[in-house]
């Protein structure tokens, strides 16, 4: 455990259905307070188990992504994606998915620490550019601080998950 009273774990395939309450709780809270991360509201813990399920569960254990998880005091605080799903002629590349901290914990460097591991895992993997998308000028802030280089904005990209409007979202990457 580090000082700010959180550690980060790799998520096996093998624990993964172990975790599957902690995960789905995290995404429920994330997206009920404005996580732009692909749901709108109404979305409940059953919306969020079967996500974590049916798209997250059968590539992790495809050997195609990575997660990592923060914990404090055993329950799931964050989370991060590596998606390693590539083409055959993107085998360096991979995109962080839906890096998420609990509202209740954020400020803390969760989000920041998540994110350093992550690219270690990747860069391990052999993967050495990463891609994101963002909406969140926070995060992006975060992914700029990190050495994360903006690409583009697009417009209207996606449907606000709390509000009737549309999101811009910005296309980042980063050389490792």
């Amino acid at each position: 455990m580090d000082d700010n009273g959180f550690e980060i774990e790799l998520l096996s395939a093998d624990a993964f259905e172990g975790q599957l309450t902690g995960l789905a709780r995290l995404l429920e809270v994330c997206v009920a307070h404005g996580a732009a991360v692909n749901f709108v509201m109404p979305f409940g813990l059953d919306d969020s188990r079967s996500f974590w399920s049916e798209k997250v569960g059968p590539s992790l254990a495809a050997g195609t992504r990575v997660i990592l998880v923060a914990k404090a005091d055993g329950q799931i605080v964050g989370s991060v994606q590596l998606d390693c799903d590539t083409p055959p002629n993107q085998p360096h590349r991979a995109e962080i998915t839906k890096l998420l901290v609990d509202p209740g914990f954020r400020r803390r460097g969760i989000g920041r620490a998540l994110m350093v591991e992550i690219e270690k895992y990747a860069n391990e993997m052999g993967r050495m550019l990463i891609t994101l998308d963002t909406a969140s000028d926070g995060a992006e802030a975060l992914y700029v601080s990190l050495g994360y280089r903006r690409v583009g904005v697009i417009p209207a990209y996606s449907k606000h998950p709390t509000e009737d409007s549309l999101d811009t979202t910005t296309i980042m990457y980063k050389q490792l």
